[in-house]
């Protein structure tokens, strides 16, 4: 079986809005309905699980029913963390006919532009060779600082890539990586591919999309809304 796992956890702090970001409309839609959108063009999921935080659980499903009619949508409570979200995630798949080749895909609910071929890839990807991430080549050159703004590294360029989302990954294979790791190991899972770093495990890196990125901050609206044509 394969899962999606859309994490909508934001708060929308660094956007300003006013409401967390995945309620925050272009064009009268909220922003998570554009996320969601492209994944129900995926006849390759078999559950769409939507994260909330707790206090949103309702706004969450009433958002779902309201733009949405398909069985394939599940809303459910996310963790305080990232990691604790993906966790949540994957307890429910294992609950929901998970086995040994089941795949979760894991995404940024504030990347609405992500397309279904970068889904299905991502997909594919995972099944090949165990986890997979898109990224996009770094564009500018990076600078390392490790003492108090003290210029400390160049790293170079063409070695550097920005991670992006859909990433995917075999779920057995994670909970088995999981269950080894350290808590110190666990504190540093900040997305989904640090676990299989953290045992030198492959992740397959493919192209992304420069169009997929994540809505953060103000400026970021105004882009969404040009690309939206509001």
């Amino acid at each position: 079986m394969i899962f999606a796992a859309i994490l909508a956890g934001g708060s929308g702090t660094r956007l300003g809005a006013g409401v967390p970001k995945q309620f925050f409309k272009i064009n009268n839609k909220p922003l998570l309905a554009y996320c969601i959108e492209p994944f129900l063009k995926v006849d390759l999921l078999d559950k769409i699980i939507v994260s909330s935080p707790k206090q949103h659980l309702n706004d969450t499903n009433n958002l779902i029913n309201e733009y949405f009619d398909d069985d394939r949508l599940v809303v459910i409570e996310g963790g305080k963390t990232r990691n604790d979200t993906i966790l949540n995630s994957i307890d429910y798949a294992i609950e929901n006919g998970a086995d040994d080749n089941s795949v979760m895909v894991t995404h940024d609910g504030a990347r609405i532009f992500v397309s279904t071929k970068l889904i299905e890839d991502s997909i594919k990807y995972a099944r090949e060779f165990g986890a997979a991430s898109p990224v996009i080549p770094a564009v500018d050159v990076i600078f390392q600082s490790k003492e108090n703004n003290k210029l400390t590294k160049i790293p170079e360029r063409k070695y550097l890539f920005h991670a992006q989302t859909p990433q995917s990954f075999n779920i057995k294979k994670y909970i088995e990586i999981y269950g080894d790791l350290t808590e110190d190991e666990i504190k540093l899972l900040n997305e989904a591919m640090m676990l299989f770093y953290l045992r030198d495990e492959e992740v397959y890196l493919f192209e992304g999309d420069s169009s997929n990125f994540k809505i953060t901050h103000p400026f970021d609206i105004i882009i969404s809304k040009s690309i939206l044509g509001e």
